[in-house]
């Protein structure tokens, strides 16, 4: 863990509300290039995340921050999908409540929301397959490592489409454009 924001440099806009903590000038662009890949509004996250960046960290999440190996995020847009994925942890945190979890929690599948005391694989937890759908939902390109090879796959339960249209509905949330849709679909390394 850190002490202070190590040179703390704060980003706002459709890519979300954060700050870094640690992390190189070049590993700080990714995770910006990465948020800003996603067709998804991350500024809907009302609180600021402090997203840290170091050697040996694990990918994860907890409210209002987001922990990423500096080694991943090096691997450039193979590590995007990740780091969407966690900061979609932040939309859960922030913006999802019981009763949406559990509609969710309907067409997404899962054993359990959170972890229990029984440690549960990572694919059967339902708040894992929410952040990994809503990343491969809003960039769904051919670059994005959840891309689901079948429905029992974490963002496999739902349809990129049928996912954002519910997301939307339950956030009152405007869709991407189609226009925007093919424009990250079609892009390429």
């Amino acid at each position: 863990m850190f002490a202070s924001a190590i040179g703390a440099q704060s980003a706002a806009a459709v890519g979300g509300n954060y700050t870094f903590a640690g992390g190189t000038r070049v590993e700080r662009a990714q995770v910006k290039a990465a948020l800003d890949a996603s067709l998804f509004d991350w500024s809907v996250v009302p609180e600021q995340v402090t997203i840290r960046i170091a050697p040996g960290l694990a990918p994860s999440a907890e409210p209002g921050t987001i922990e990423l190996d500096s080694g991943l995020v090096h691997a450039g847009r193979f590590a995007w999908g990740v780091i969407q994925h966690e900061y979609a942890h932040q939309v859960d945190f922030f913006l999802l409540d019981d009763a949406l979890r559990t509609t969710l929690a309907q067409r997404l599948g899962g054993v359990s929301w959170w972890q229990t005391q029984s440690r549960l694989a990572h694919q059967t937890l339902t708040s894992e397959r929410f952040a990994s759908t809503l990343a491969w939902a809003y960039w769904p390109s051919p670059d994005n490592v959840l891309r689901p090879a079948s429905i029992g796959d974490e963002a496999g339960g739902i349809s990129p489409g049928d996912f954002r249209a519910l997301l939307s509905r339950l956030l009152g949330l405007s869709l991407p454009s189609p226009r925007r849709l093919a424009s990250v679909q079609r892009r390429s390394p």
